[in-house]
């Protein structure tokens, strides 16, 4: 018997995507945090610059001159750990509604943004639901709160899963809900009986609240990587030396309160 074997080659070719790479930028993450039941005192805040979009790896910004002043000139300096570009202090001292001004000095260039640390409100208690999602079959968490009378108050939630690597975050304003009790919403299919979601309150202001906004809405946004890219969301921080090398990121203050939940 002959056995006549047919082989089919497929030819492959290689394309080579050229991305244009502009001049890398800082990148501010200055995230101020007062937790309750917390001294305040020890805070942290990450610089980075950024990198082409196929590289792996995020280059920290090393070897920047860091402080934040509070509203009576007191200055609070923070000090690289290693070459992580995590600046730390362990000297902050939080109030809320003070005005404090981040500054850093970095690659011969000064960097500037001020900000309110804001007050927020405790999650009161956490309802679920079992039967949520289009499938009926999905947990959902409403994350119940009471939002202040007569006061302008915009809120920033942070929601971790131990089942996603990733928090997911959520921005809410009381512009409709004014003294009433609301709810933030959580749902994911991977929740399951016996987790702990750690459920986490931050007080921003309307700057923060209308920056995040957007930038979850465009976080919502599927499509492929070569996809015409969104705009360029600008934070509060400015380049005071050369401003056409403007920063990314955000310096936020926030009063914070965390609620654990265990999924039943």
């Amino acid at each position: 018997m002959i056995v006549l074997c047919i082989l089919t080659f497929s030819c492959e070719d290689v394309v080579d995507v050229e991305v244009p790479n502009a001049a890398p930028r800082l990148v501010v993450d200055a995230s101020i945090n007062w937790f309750e039941g917390t001294m305040g005192n020890e805070q942290s805040i990450m610089l980075s610059l950024t990198a082409p979009y196929f590289d792996n790896e995020v280059p920290p910004a090393n070897n920047a001159v860091v402080n934040i002043t509070d509203a009576n000139g007191t200055v609070f300096n923070f000090t690289e750990e290693g070459n992580t570009g995590i600046y730390k202090t362990n000297t902050f001292i939080p109030v809320i509604d003070e005005t404090y001004v981040l500054t850093i000095n970095y690659n011969g260039e000064t960097y500037v943004a001020n900000e309110t640390l804001t007050a927020t409100v405790p999650v009161d208690y956490v309802e679920q639901n079992d039967e949520g999602g289009f499938t009926g079959d999905e947990i959902e968490i409403k994350a119940f709160y009471t939002d202040p009378a007569n006061i302008e108050n915009y809120y920033f939630f942070e929601l971790l899963n131990p089942a996603v690597v990733t928090p997911e975050f959520e921005a809410y304003k009381d512009e409709f809900t004014d003294g009433n009790q609301i709810f933030a919403f959580y749902t994911n299919e991977d929740l399951e009986a016996g987790d702990e979601l750690v459920i986490r309150n931050y007080g921003v202001s309307e700057r923060f609240y209308e920056f995040m906004f957007i930038l979850l809405q465009q976080a919502e946004t599927d499509g492929s990587p070569f996809q015409t890219q969104p705009a360029t969301v600008r934070g509060n921080c400015t380049n005071t030396t050369n401003p056409n090398n403007y920063p990314l990121g955000y310096f936020r203050l926030s009063q914070a309160f965390e609620f654990i939940y265990t999924v039943e």
